[in-house]
């Protein structure tokens, strides 16, 4: 059997305070938008930038830390997997990509609204080695 690789790894600033849910088993889902950006020269030497939207699932004990400590504009270093999703909707089916977080070092603040971890620069953590489920098929947690 061979093996497969679905290692996400990202830096860059969180774009709304983070939203926290529970599934219909109980299981709490935190949430949160990270942005990334690039930046480069085209061809007719004027500078050019665009910004990505990642969609950041947390599950277990990254929750908890999310929900004390993480702020709108805040600077994280985040690792995990990407997951697909489906949900049903008023006009068809919508499709969701999500990074499913499994580590986070949280890289100070961006002065938005954010705050550092217990005074320092940063913190660094991990979902605890407890399994992460994944999403369960009877919810709806696309926010």
């Amino acid at each position: 059997m061979s093996r497969s690789l679905n290692k996400v790894m990202l830096i860059g600033n969180v774009g709304n305070d983070p939203e926290i849910r529970a599934t219909s088993s109980g299981t709490r889902v935190g949430k949160v938008s990270l942005a990334t950006n690039r930046s480069w020269t085209d061809r007719s030497g004027a500078k050019a930038e665009k910004t990505e939207w990642h969609r950041l699932t947390f599950f277990g004990r990254l929750v908890d830390i999310v929900e004390q400590y993480v702020k709108k504009g805040d600077r994280l270093y985040v690792e995990g997997r990407i997951e697909y999703s489906q949900t049903e909707g008023d006009n068809g089916p919508k499709y969701w990509t999500d990074v499913v977080i499994t580590e986070m070092v949280m890289l100070g603040s961006s002065g938005v609204g954010g705050s550092d971890f217990g005074g320092t620069s940063g913190g660094d953590f991990t979902g605890g080695g407890s399994a992460t489920p994944g999403p369960e098929p009877d919810d709806d947690l696309p926010f």
